[in-house]
């Protein structure tokens, strides 16, 4: 098999864990490419031009060669300055990086969902991160094959913003009636702000953030993200 050379394709750094003496294993997020995991030789060793390029939330242009499921890196360059994030912000991008990790196969490009994930890394140190990360989710479920269904209920009708609605995950929004049911609960004020991108009201964005922490817990198969919890933790605090 002839490997594939890749150069200077735009990317981002998901993760990265020690491999070897000198070396680490990288998953990396490419626009055209989808995700990539490759083997970094050597980039731990102190003089290692590439060691403080490789960082999160950091724009690269990065070269490889691939034969198999793991590539080689080749070399990094630096395609813009890195966000500069703290704090539930920080976490956040975290969070991205653990959805992408977890829901999106490698080798699987989805050049729009790239592009909206540097939008949001921009977004999230702004005023509205929360708003900025429940669209960023709904936009993930949309380039894996599972977009919510926020303009019309399951029998095809128009969400009307001042009703309450029962969102069954598998079939979308229907009027809840006054009765207690299946489904996530959400008014239909937060499904259309959803679909517009303006989640400008609070009750609005609490009732998204139910609906698409129900959403994306379906597609990850009982396991908990670890990102979730520490994010948890810090909404708590004062």
């Amino acid at each position: 098999m002839k490997a594939e050379r890749v150069a200077l394709a735009p990317a981002y750094l998901l993760h990265q864990r020690a491999w070897r003496e000198t070396s680490k294993l990288l998953e990396l997020w490419s626009r055209d490419h989808g995700r990539v995991g490759l083997m970094a030789r050597g980039v731990r060793r102190p003089n290692s031009p590439q060691r403080s390029l490789l960082q999160p939330f950091t724009p690269l242009l990065v070269s490889w060669s691939q034969r198999g499921e793991l590539g080689n890196l080749g070399g990094v360059e630096a395609a813009g300055r890195s966000v500069t994030l703290k704090g539930r912000p920080l976490m956040a991008a975290f969070y991205m990086n653990e959805l992408l990790l977890r829901l999106l196969p490698r080798q699987d490009a989805h050049p729009a969902l790239y592009d909206a994930y540097v939008q949001t890394l921009g977004a999230l140190g702004g005023e509205k991160p929360a708003a900025a990360l429940r669209f960023f989710e709904t936009r993930l479920l949309s380039a894996i094959g599972y977009g919510l269904n926020l303009a019309q209920t399951s029998a095809g009708e128009e969400v009307e913003a001042d009703l309450d609605y029962l969102y069954d995950l598998d079939a979308g929004p229907r009027p809840a009636l006054g009765r207690k049911g299946p489904g996530v609960p959400v008014k239909g004020s937060a499904l259309l702000a959803l679909e517009k991108g303006t989640l400008d009201d609070a009750d609005d964005l609490r009732a998204a953030k139910r609906l698409l922490a129900a959403a994306l817990e379906q597609h990850l198969d009982g396991r908990a993200l670890k990102t979730s919890g520490v994010m948890r933790a810090l909404a708590r605090k004062p």
